[in-house]
């Protein structure tokens, strides 16, 4: 029962009722159920909050029916809403059972319910929504796909606050008064303290005389968005794999031991003579040779008073104690062909075990030679130890898999045509994020470009988002009527956005969002960012790039921070800026130095030739409005470094 204060209720109860055959024998695969107890917990009316309860029955008219009369006629919630078995399906018996039980029957609603799903689908038709009252109650019927069932109650969530104060005996005037304020309010966590956001776009099929004039996202901080993707970007399964080159770039998930010892047998340090220490100096018969080749291996045990040629790498006969090094002999004697040594001096005394390597010596059977948590570099010493101590395959974590796509009307392929029309561009984001994907090392996928369509985008994002474990868009995310990538991810994906907004020059509209994965799939990373070319490779590099490296586990995922001193005087703005530049190392100063790409507006391309850090400046105060000459800056490295500055680059600001 809805708890009361100075007579009014503090909040609506709903309980959520999943009537699935197959989820009240496994309540893990219930998905609807959850989705809409998250929605109705992220949404707030007027301050009054949704608690929900949740329950899940299999498709039986007796049960779906109990439950439903308990809910409305001994716990008197508000709202009843039932989820799955709307179909045409011979078990979907929902509406059935439930209609029976209204006192009056709410059209309105279901209709508002139907026409938005129609909207978006023309299979919405095959779905049998039902609305109606019983005493204090409103019960609703709806599908029991989560994608369905979160886009009808989307549709009437509105209007559901009033429609239950009327129900209560309340006159709903309140919420006349804040609807007359703002139709689509802004609901959200506290985003400071982690907690996931739930924002209200402005309607994909509404008018573009009622969209919002002001970004409903908060400006949230650099380090806030980083810490958000952050806490999603979540390492993947393990794999197991092979012992090759295509390791590079993988991350250990456990720690490999070596199953063979290395060397694997007595192995001679350098070139020389295998010698019985004791021996000591003195002129000595050559009676064999050993060569680090098992066919040229001889197994006749040394004697005292002799001596083996020995080359780098081969066995050491056994009962030789030592090696001594060829530049410590001298021919005495050779065979009448001039081919084979007969006798040689040595001249010098050696200690036992001198230039040898014993076997287990490198690495002995069982000894840790690559820890979890170890990345495969492109040095390639990684893959050589596993290799040599015989380890064919090991487990990784799994690279992520990213997807581009390039949105906008006026954007065009440059390889499709040689001339432009009038108000065209040619793409230049997805060229560029290709290019880094493949300098980086993760597997990428090329979706091309979408037009500014809400169906297509919303095809298009499903199509991809099936193939990827992160999908990177840029353009249609800041506040233009074509901007449709924040609505179409929420309300037809039913998406969860993060943040929509950070303070930062270039990049302020990057939009963070995520979508459950399906049957256990680990969650979706949605990158939107600015279609501007200088804007969309900044913000790959500040928030996607880290994301794809945590997923793949890497420990230290951000790109390394060096410090430099600016060439030039940088005149800093309002937001805290990450200017394109060129560091290099000046080793008559024993500093790295910093030069400007030049002018940094966000659509200049020019800004990234060469380009091989970000200057991490400062946001501009009343007692700082510039950096001057010589200032020492926090530098993102995002390419690699040069040994000397290129004057060619150096431009005034």
């Amino acid at each position: 029962m809805s708890s009361i204060v100075q007579g009014k209720p503090e909040y609506y109860s709903v309980g959520i009722l999943t009537v699935s055959d197959t989820c009240s024998r496994d309540s893990t695969k219930d998905r609807s159920g959850p989705v809409l107890k998250t929605l109705f917990e992220e949404t707030s009316q007027l301050k009054k909050p949704f608690h929900v309860k949740t329950k899940i029955v299999k498709d039986d008219t007796f049960e779906i029916q109990k439950s439903v009369k308990d809910w409305c006629d001994v716990e008197n919630l508000d709202l009843v809403v039932t989820t799955g078995g709307t179909g045409f399906g011979v078990r979907d018996i929902t509406p059935e059972a439930v209609q029976p039980l209204f006192e009056k029957t709410c059209s309105g609603i279901t209709y508002a319910m139907i026409k938005a799903s129609l909207e978006k689908t023309e299979f919405a038709a095959l779905s049998r929504p039902v609305c109606g009252i019983r005493g204090n109650t409103i019960i609703l019927t709806i599908p029991g796909s989560p994608k369905g069932a979160k886009e009808n109650v989307q549709a009437i969530l509105n209007v559901l606050p009033h429609a239950i104060d009327l129900v209560r005996g309340e006159s709903g005037e309140n919420v006349h008064a804040q609807l007359r304020v703002e139709s689509h309010e802004c609901v959200h966590h506290d985003h400071k303290h982690g907690d996931k956001h739930q924002y209200l776009s402005t309607s994909l099929f509404g008018p573009v005389s009622q969209r919002k004039r002001k970004s409903p996202y908060p400006m949230i901080t650099v380090a806030e968005a980083l810490n958000i993707v952050a806490e999603h970007s979540n390492i993947l399964s393990p794999i197991k794999v092979p012992v090759d080159e295509n390791l590079i770039g993988m991350v250990l998930a456990e720690d490999v031991v070596a199953r063979q010892p290395v060397p694997g047998y007595r192995a001679s340090i350098l070139d020389g003579y295998a010698v019985i220490a004791n021996d000591g100096p003195g002129v000595y018969p050559v009676i064999g040779v050993s060569i680090a080749n098992t066919s040229h291996l001889s197994t006749n045990k040394l004697q005292p008073g002799q001596i083996a040629r020995i080359t780098t790498g081969g066995p050491v006969p056994p009962g030789a104690t030592a090696v001594v090094m060829v530049e410590d002999t001298t021919l005495v004697r050779a065979s009448e062909d001039g081919l084979q040594e007969e006798s040689v001096e040595i001249h010098v005394q050696v200690s036992d075990g001198a230039n040898i390597r014993e076997i287990g010596s490198d690495t002995s059977i069982g000894t840790i030679v690559a820890r979890k948590g170890e990345l495969f570099s492109a040095v390639g010493g990684e893959i050589g130890v596993l290799a040599s101590v015989g380890v064919k395959e090991v487990c990784v974590y799994r690279l992520p898999v990213f997807g581009v796509l390039s949105t906008g009307n006026e954007v065009i392929d440059f390889k499709s045509t040689s001339e432009l029309k009038y108000g065209q561009i040619f793409d230049s984001n997805r060229p560029t994020l290709l290019a880094i994907a493949k300098a980086t090392g993760f597997e990428v996928k090329d979706f091309g470009i979408v037009s500014d369509d809400a169906k297509e985008l919303e095809k298009r994002l499903k199509e991809a988002l099936t193939q990827v474990d992160v999908l990177v868009s840029t353009g249609g995310v800041s506040m233009g009527e074509l901007d449709l990538f924040k609505p179409t991810l929420q309300q037809s994906l039913g998406a969860t956005i993060h943040f929509g907004r950070v303070k930062m020059k270039p990049g302020k509209p990057t939009t963070f969002a995520t979508l459950p994965g399906t049957a256990g799939a680990p969650e979706k990373l949605i990158f939107g960012l600015p279609g501007n070319p200088a804007s969309a490779t900044v913000t790959f590099y500040l928030f996607v790039l880290p994301a794809l490296r945590k997923l793949a586990g890497y420990e230290n995922w951000n790109s390394p921070i060096l410090q430099a001193e600016l060439m030039d005087k940088i005149s800093l703005d309002p937001r805290p800026e990450y200017h394109r530049a060129v560091i290099s190392f000046d080793h008559s100063k024993g500093k790295f130095m910093a030069t400007s790409t030049g002018h940094q507006i966000s659509s200049r391309m020019l800004s990234l030739r060469s380009c091989n850090s970000l200057l991490k400046l400062p946001e501009r105060t009343d007692k700082c409005k510039e950096l001057d000459k010589g200032s020492v800056v926090d530098v993102i490295l995002i390419g690699k470094l040069n040994k000397t500055l290129q004057p060619s680059l150096k431009s005034k600001i």
